[in-house]
């Protein structure tokens, strides 16, 4: 059986068929799944126990490299895992080719200055306490 048996007479018509990206998509977003299975309830327990010593005891905490590390690279799964998502709702229900296109622009920069300001952020702190 060929592919082209699959697409409807309009697809094959216009050359629609498969775009051969989703599964790279598919696997991007199990992975940050599994990640974030594992760093989201650390990141809470930690947050939760660093916020209750005050301010101080938070900054302390960052201070350290490896909840430093591990908070980046929580933002960084949560980022990317949220902008696949987006990408999916986009592409699903937005008709319009030049909307979906700018919009599609939009996700990929916002999910890029989220990450940029939260490393930043996190970054700051741990080397602003060193100093």
């Amino acid at each position: 059986m060929s592919n082209s048996q699959f697409l409807t007479p309009t697809k094959a018509a216009r050359g629609l068929g498969s775009a051969k990206s989703g599964t790279h998509h598919h696997i991007g977003q199990r992975v940050s799944a599994i990640a974030l299975i594992f760093l989201v309830p650390w990141f809470l327990f930690s947050v939760i126990n660093a916020v209750q010593g005050g301010e101080e005891a938070a900054i302390e905490w960052i201070a350290q490299p490896l909840p430093a590390i591990l908070l980046i690279l929580t933002a960084g799964a949560t980022v990317y895992h949220m902008r696949l998502g987006m990408q999916v709702v986009i592409e699903d229900y937005i008709a319009k080719t030049g909307m979906r296109s700018a919009l599609l622009i939009l996700n990929s920069f916002a999910c890029i200055a989220l990450f940029a300001a939260i490393a930043l952020s996190v970054l700051k702190l741990w080397i602003g306490a060193g100093a």
